[in-house]
């Protein structure tokens, strides 16, 4: 029997494992998606080899914003339930409301896609759910990158990174000097444990042989994982158009104990009244906490039902509760900045 030649043999991209039509496909689909994302600033579309947008105007003194992240293992809960549609939202989230932290308007939005072998309509759910986060956040999504590396990336696996670059009048700048002594604290409270934390509680998962679908209150503890991060942005943008906000800080990875302290200058600290069960998502914490993980390392690692802090002038707070307190968000002060003396940590947090 005759065999054939290797150096004979006809080779192909889809033979090394990158299916370019699927990219195709995939461009094709997402094109409504991303159309209703679309700017007046931007001048580009979907395709080009770059975006181009013009600086938004009336903006007197304007800084560019960059900012880049990921949803990390939260793409693993995503995976084992099958449900894509949210994860998007998440990765919009991340990297906005480091932008708004500073009080930026997100302006545009790209995303980097990678597995291991294209499934259309896998990453379209995914890219669909990011465009929905842009229309949330005000921002266009403006391209992104779909990438196949067989052979080296985990079989049927996928991973996000977002970037975002957003604007601001260098006069209407938050957080230029820290948070003022005096000032009070305000949370605001987050949707759920947004996207930190997920290698935690992926162990918790495991070690405890924890089905997704058992319930937590009404939600299966699946549903209670993949609820997607909430972006802050527009109530945020809102509040600094009436109120001078001293200082913004995201809570993500690190928890309490890593951000709070960064809309503090270095001669102030943060003290802080904690308690789970004053936040919404209290239900999905306190079943963390009965997994044996103690507060102070919770706060170390989650939101834990707070996932922006502002710092306002004591004579503001009455307008700012006012304002934050609407339909899908609670506001509520947790503390206040005072001088630092001596030795002392710069975030004392009672629980």
């Amino acid at each position: 029997m005759a065999t054939k030649d290797k150096n004979t043999q006809t080779l192909n991209y889809k033979g090394a494992g990158v299916d370019v039509k699927a990219g195709y496909e995939l461009v094709e689909k997402i094109k409504p998606y991303v159309s209703q994302t679309k700017r007046p600033e931007i001048i580009s579309g979907l395709g080009s080899f770059s975006a181009l947008s013009r600086i938004p105007k009336g903006i007197e003194n304007p800084l560019l914003v960059s900012c880049t992240d990921g949803v990390g293992t939260k793409i693993d809960i995503a995976q084992q339930l099958n449900k894509f549609d949210s994860i998007g939202i998440d990765l919009v989230a991340m990297c906005v409301n480091d932008l708004i932290a500073c009080g930026a308007e997100p302006l545009l939005f790209l995303d980097y896609y990678v597995t291991d072998k294209l499934k259309v309509e896998t990453a379209a759910e995914v890219i669909k759910g990011i465009a929905e986060g842009c229309l949330m956040a005000g921002c266009s999504l403006v391209g992104g990158e779909t990438a196949e590396h067989p052979g080296s990336f985990p079989d049927n696996t996928f991973d996000l990174a977002g970037f975002s670059v957003g604007i601001v009048d260098e006069k209407k700048l938050i957080g230029a000097n820290g948070a003022n002594t005096g000032d009070v604290l305000i949370g605001m409270s987050s949707s759920g444990v947004h996207s930190n934390g997920f290698s935690l509680i992926r162990k918790i998962l495991k070690d405890f042989d924890t089905n997704l679908e058992e319930k937590i209150g009404e939600m299966s503890i699946g549903n209670h994982l993949l609820t997607p991060t909430k972006i802050y942005v527009k109530e945020i943008l809102s509040l600094k158009e009436k109120i001078d906000i001293s200082a913004v800080s995201h809570i993500t990875g690190g928890g309490f104990y890593e951000n709070i302290p960064r809309l503090l200058d270095q001669k102030s600290k943060a003290v802080i009244d904690f308690n789970f069960e004053d936040w919404p998502s209290k239900e999905i914490y306190k079943w963390i906490s009965s997994k044996g993980v103690k507060i102070e390392d919770m706060l170390n690692t989650f939101n834990c039902g707070i996932g922006m802090v502002i710092a306002v002038s004591p004579s503001d707070k009455a307008l700012a509760m006012e304002m934050l307190n609407v339909e899908n968000l609670t506001a509520k002060v947790i503390g206040n900045v005072s001088a630092l003396e001596g030795d002392e940590r710069n975030i004392t947090i009672n629980f």
